[in-house]
């Protein structure tokens, strides 16, 4: 009878963490079509929050996941709507833009490898670069490349 119970009680064990272990596996990642771009792990944001619509990018400008996120080589990711991904400060992990010249000094000498450390940064090549390869392949200025135009003004 005890061995029973003992039995019993494994199985459950075993069953509830299969159907946790699935449903995490078959969960990936939520996807909102519009959401802020902004990171907690800014002590301050200096200008307003881009707001981006996956559904813009990919219906009316025909982007796939992989022109945002990449690999550590920079290449695309072969992704599907809802799989998982890393936020871009995980990988670009210094929440600030690259250090601006002083008064009086040179500005530092950055590498690209090293630009991309810095999130902002990152986010700001990986747009708008984009925006004007766009615009270019377009004969448009559709795509927006000044600050202005992404984000919104802070109120004061």
């Amino acid at each position: 009878m005890a061995s029973m119970k003992k039995q019993l009680k494994i199985a459950l064990l075993i069953g509830c963490a299969l159907l946790l272990t699935g449903g995490l596996i078959y969960a990936g990642t939520e996807v909102a079509d519009e959401f802020e771009l902004k990171s907690p792990e800014y002590e301050k944001h200096t200008k307003g929050i881009v707001l981006f619509t996956h559904k813009k990018h990919v219906e009316e400008y025909g982007a796939t996941c992989g022109e945002c996120h990449h690999d550590d080589k920079g290449k695309p990711l072969d992704l599907k709507w809802g799989d998982d991904v890393q936020r871009c400060i995980e990988c670009h992990t210094k929440p600030s833009e690259k250090p601006k010249k002083k008064k009086g000094e040179k500005a530092p000498k950055l590498t690209k490898a090293q630009k991309l450390e810095y999130h902002a940064e990152a986010l700001h090549m990986n747009c708008k670069d984009c925006h004007k390869a766009f615009n270019k392949k377009n004969k448009t200025k559709a795509a927006p490349t000044t600050c202005t135009k992404c984000h919104p003004k802070l109120d004061k």
